[in-house]
């Protein structure tokens, strides 16, 4: 047997998910949800083996919920938003539907599921789609952490740099510092190249926050910040500051 949750924010897309489910006695719909907050409380309680997530939802969208989650289930997205990269979503997640879809397409996806003969590598899979899908380039302004069991919405005008942390990176705002799961090179993707640079290869800087940038050591540098901070430049930051400075 295997356990679902469906998280949509349409009742009528969660129905269609539970009325063809009827044909697949193996899987049993643990719980129903209509946003993404809903959905990690559900995921947390049920441990689910497979979800169907819409995109686009109220608070957080299913790809920044998916973030907050250390060991994600298999994953079946269903959204009304065909430029979500279809064909790049449908290499890494179980399957991809485009609503509306069909009964014999909804059929060919959850097979795709139950043929899937080691369920770790769906989670592998789905950590590269996180790190490779252009839909992070769709929420540019704010960063989605979980602090404790408070879900923290970051606008980036308040973070003052990223710093790498081994698997996590450190977002570093007036407030507090926070961690994500989630490297640097996806971060750089995703934050506007004109606010915030790539300085050193375990910082990335908000460029606002830059009131300094002074000769260290060799072919080295350190940036001032407004709070009197110091950060190192690398030959190759210092390169692309002084470019996007104009300098």
């Amino acid at each position: 047997m295997y356990k679902a949750i469906i998280i949509d924010d349409e009742p009528l897309a969660i129905m269609m998910v539970e009325e063809y489910l009827k044909g697949f006695p193996d899987i049993t719909v643990m719980d129903t949800c209509n946003d993404g907050f809903a959905g990690l409380k559900a995921i947390a309680t049920h441990q689910p083996d497979l979800v169907f997530l819409d995109v686009q939802m109220p608070k957080i969208t299913g790809f920044e919920m998916l973030e907050l989650i250390d060991h994600p289930p298999a994953i079946i997205f269903t959204t009304a938003f065909e430029e979500y990269a279809v064909k790049a979503f449908e290499a890494h997640a179980i399957d991809y539907l485009l609503k509306p879809y069909t009964r014999e397409r909804f059929e060919k996806a959850v097979n795709k599921f139950l043929q899937q003969a080691q369920k770790e590598k769906a989670a592998v899979n789905l950590q590269e789609l996180l790190e490779s899908n252009p839909v992070a380039a769709a929420q540019p302004n704010r960063i989605v952490v979980r602090n404790g069991q408070v879900i923290k919405i970051i606008p980036v005008d308040e973070v003052i740099y990223l710093e790498a942390a081994d698997d996590y990176t450190r977002i570093v705002t007036k407030e507090a510092s926070f961690l994500k799961k989630k490297t640097m090179a996806s971060f750089e993707v995703q934050l506007d190249p004109n606010r915030f640079t790539r300085i050193h290869r375990s910082y990335i800087l908000n460029l606002q926050e830059l009131t300094r940038l002074d000769a260290h050591e060799k072919d080295s540098y350190l940036v001032t910040l407004r709070n009197g901070h110091k950060l190192p430049v690398s030959k190759t930051g210092y390169t692309k500051l002084k470019s996007v400075l104009g300098i």
